[in-house]
Formats: structure tokens, sequence, C-alpha cells
């Protein structure tokens, strides 16, 4: 009925605060205009991160990432050589109005690694037990 009223949204109780807050964050953003680009082009390891195309290249080529993969990668490479925690990755992906689980969050860094791998960058992804993820300046095993 709320929606129905005029509501930009609505949180079902109980809920997790963290929700109330990416909902309330997103909200804000919607709202005054928040969500805007730091920048559309990265470089990481020698190859363009277009975050508005949702595409890596480098001389060994081109791929296209979905979102939440776009995503993913834009968070580890604007901390790259720092870990990045699975929960910071999640936040930010609520904070972008995309919901992933944890399970999913798996998932979808395996699937960016594969991808990454056919240009030749998919070691340059860490895993730190424990801890979350890192993008690399030099090659590391992962898993």
């Amino acid at each position: 009925m709320s929606m129905q009223l005029g509501a930009d949204d609505f949180v079902q109780k109980p809920f997790h605060f963290e929700v109330l807050i990416a909902k309330i964050q997103a909200t804000l953003r919607r709202v005054y205009n928040y969500n805007t680009e730091r920048a559309e082009l990265r470089t990481w390891r020698g190859a363009a991160v277009e975050y508005v195309k949702g595409t890596v290249t480098n001389e060994a080529g081109s791929i296209e990432l979905t979102k939440n993969e776009m995503f993913i990668l834009k968070v580890l490479v604007e901390r790259k050589n720092g870990i990045v925690t699975r929960e910071e990755i999640i936040r930010s992906l609520w904070d972008n109005e995309h919901f992933v689980s944890d399970n999913t969050l798996t998932v979808n860094v395996n699937r960016l690694r594969k991808k990454l791998e056919q240009i030749g960058l998919g070691s340059y992804i860490e895993t730190r037990v424990g801890q979350g993820y890192m993008a690399t300046e030099e090659a590391q095993p992962y898993g």
C-alpha cells in the first residue's frame, strides 16, 4: 500500500541494519543524483578498464563483464594492493542497487577470474582466506 501511495521503498520487519543503511544511501543517491562515476576509465596491469562500457582491454584482447563482475572489479581496482573484505564488496553492490549474497559473490569472483584469464589477468585477483580479495600488481596463485 505504501508503494501505491508514492513511497520510494520500504523495509519489512525484522530487518538487518546494513540493509536499511544501504536502502537509505540508494534513495539519497537517486534524489540528489549522487551516483556519478569518478572516472569512466582506469588502467590496471596495462589493461584499460572501462566501467561504463563494462569492458577490460589489453594487448591480448578484450572481454565484456556483467554489471556485477564490473562492480566487483571496480571495487578491487580502486583499492589495488589492498585487501577488500567480502562484506565491503557486498555492501558496495547493495549501494549500487544490485543484491549479491555471499555465495553469489563467490560465483561472480570465479567467473570474473575466468574471463580475466582470457586476456592474461586471471591470476591478479588474489583470495586472502578469512580476509577478502585483492587486485594485485604482481601475479599470485589464487585458490
